[in-house]
């Protein structure tokens, strides 16, 4: 099994040295299809265009084969490397994900059971200390230990979509045709 922990130590730098803040490092698809997924963004814009995606990848795959050739490979097996743009309904991985986000729908779902449940959907409510505030359908507000969150994620929503720009939106309504002989 990789070390994620060591994982993201090699990643975290090669992706601030591109101006990106990490989001997530994760191992999944088991024995069969084993991927690494990184996640990144732009601070400004929360977004990477798919150039920034290859240059991280580029980064990464650097990192990894020095690692390997120094005889201190973070995953022992074969693997495919995923990098990505965390996306609309984006993970929440950070304390600061769930302030940014605040007011908008999200999916919690923690390790062990808290109030007799796992899992909690609402808006956003910001947080204090190290606490995630949500405020279900019935206008409770849980607060939630940010250390018990195990999967957090936004939900598709109208408002989400309004609150998401496209990084640019030139030649979207556009259309070449080409003339055939």
């Amino acid at each position: 099994m990789a070390d994620i922990a060591r994982l993201t130590q090699l990643i975290e730098p090669e992706a601030q040295a591109l101006g990106f803040a990490l989001v997530r490092v994760k191992m999944f698809g088991g024995e069969s299809d084993p991927t690494l997924q990184v996640m990144a963004e732009r601070p400004d814009t929360r977004q990477l265009t798919i150039d920034d995606c290859a240059d991280l990848s580029r980064r990464i795959s650097e990192r990894l084969d020095e690692a390997e050739a120094e005889g201190r490979d973070p995953i022992d097996h074969a693997y495919r490397l995923e990098v990505s743009s965390p996306g609309i309904d984006r993970p929440l991985t950070r304390m600061q994900d769930y302030a940014d986000w605040a007011g908008h729908e999200a999916r919690i779902t923690l390790a062990e059971k808290r109030d007799g449940r796992k899992q909690f959907k609402g808006d956003l409510a910001g947080v204090e200390g190290e606490t995630v505030r949500i405020i279900d359908a019935q206008g409770v507000t849980h607060a939630l230990p940010f250390a018990a969150v195990e999967d957090a994620k936004l939900t598709m929503t109208d408002r989400l979509i309004a609150a998401t720009q496209p990084l640019s939106a030139t030649g979207a309504d556009e259309f070449e045709t080409e003339e055939q002989d």
